[in-house]
Formats: structure tokens, C-alpha cells, sequence
């Protein structure tokens, strides 16, 4: 989007089960995001949510994953559409924001503010959150790069949760990954992201699942 730069399947899948009650009942995720999780350009089927989705019930992990990817969104939008955007009975949540804010060079503490907010809330519904990184195009200034790069890491530190430090790290600058704007992932470039970041959305859903069945004894 920006021109920069193991588990073992089957104690997951018993956590999980566990955790929602029924093995036939899968753990109920959202991700949140701007058109990279929306899938600008691809089908429905093709879009990150769908793939990642698949992968891991390719390693025998029942997870639904729903698209609240929403093309054009800067982190204040998805934090004003938190609320219907993340449901009751969310039980995860897979926040990719902040693409758009570094694209239209909003003010770093702008963006810093939305995603602080919608950390904040999502824990305070005790729902736990994996935070997808974003890095800012070079062409704003270093001084501009600097405050915004360092945003989504300080965040995952200070609200303690997981951090992917790059959404579209291996695809960002790749030509034959993105489309003919050169922002947006292709479907080959979207299959990427998700074997890239799948170990870490895998350690993310471990975690939860742990902690609803410890809740649950």
C-alpha cells in the first residue's frame, strides 16, 4: 500500500472448541480494516478476511472471520463505526487501520488518537485485540515518518496486546503482488499477507482461546 519497505492444529482446535461451548461452533472474529481488508478490487472470496479465514481451517482451526473492511477509512472512521462494526459476541478482533492516514498525511497524534480510542473500548468489552502495523510512505519527511511509525508499537506496548509490525510486509513496493494503482494487493499479493502473517494470527487466537477457557472453569 505504501511505498518502504507453530502450533500444532489439533490442541488449537480443542482450545477453541472449549472456548465456544461446541466444536461446531467457530470463534467469532472481525476483522476491522480500510480496503485491504475489504478486498479493493477482488471478489469477496479473494479479499483477506476469506483467505485467512480458509487458511486456518486448512490447519483445522473453525474460525469465521467477518469483513468490516471499509474502502477509503482512516483509523477516526473506524473508530466511529466501532460499535457496528464489532458486534456483541465478537471474540476477536484483527484491527488494520491507518493506510489512509499515512496516504493523506493526517496528523500522526490524529491517527495515534483514533487507534488508542478503539483499543481502549474493544478492552473494555473484554475483547482482545491483534494490531496490525502500518508504516508511512517516505515522502511526507522524516520527521513525519518517524512519529507515525512509531504509533502502532507503542500502542501494542502500552494496551498490551499482539503486534503484526507490518500489514503489507513482502508485498508493499512488489509490483506483480499489487494492481495497477500500486496501492492495492492483487489476489496472489492478498495470499502473501496471509502466509505471512498466519504464525501470528495463530499465537493470537491461542491466546484467546486460553484465556476464555480458563474464564470458563
Amino acid at each position: 500500500m505504501l511505498a518502504l519497505a507453530a502450533l500444532a492444529a489439533a490442541p488449537l482446535t480443542a482450545s477453541l472448541a472449549v472456548a465456544t461451548g461446541a466444536a461446531a461452533e467457530p470463534l467469532k472474529v472481525v476483522a476491522l480494516g480500510d480496503s485491504l481488508t475489504a478486498g479493493y478490487g477482488l471478489s469477496g472470496s479473494a479479499a483477506f478476511p476469506a483467505r485467512l479465514q480458509k487458511a486456518l481451517a486448512e490447519r483445522g482451526l473453525d474460525v469465521e472471520i467477518v469483513n468490516a473492511g471499509v474502502s477509503g477509512d482512516t483509523a477516526s472512521g473506524g473508530r466511529d463505526r466501532l460499535d457496528w462494526s464489532v458486534p456483541d459476541g465478537t471474540q476477536a478482533v484483527i484491527l488494520e487501520l491507518g493506510a489512509n492516514d499515512a496516504l493523506r498525511g493526517i496528523a500522526p497524534e490524529v491517527t495515534r488518537a483514533a487507534l488508542d480510542d478503539i483499543l481502549t473500548r474493544l478492552k473494555a468489552r473484554n475483547i482482545p485485540v491483534l494490531l496490525a502495523g502500518m508504516y508511512a510512505g517516505r515522502n511526507f519527511g522524516a520527521d513525519y515518518t518517524k512519529a507515525f511509525d512509531r504509533i502502532y508499537p507503542e500502542l501494542a506496548e502500552a494496551h498490551g496486546v499482539p503486534l503484526y509490525p507490518f500489514f503489507l510486509d513482502g508485498v508493499a513496493g512488489e509490483a506483480k503482488l499489487n494492481q495497477r494503482d500500486g496501492i492495492h494487493p492483487t489476489a496472489e499479493g492478498v495470499e502473501e499477507i496471509v502466509r505471512r502473517m498466519l504464525p501470528a494470527v495463530e499465537r493470537f487466537l491461542r491466546g484467546v482461546a486460553a484465556a476464555r477457557v480458563g474464564s470458563a472453569r
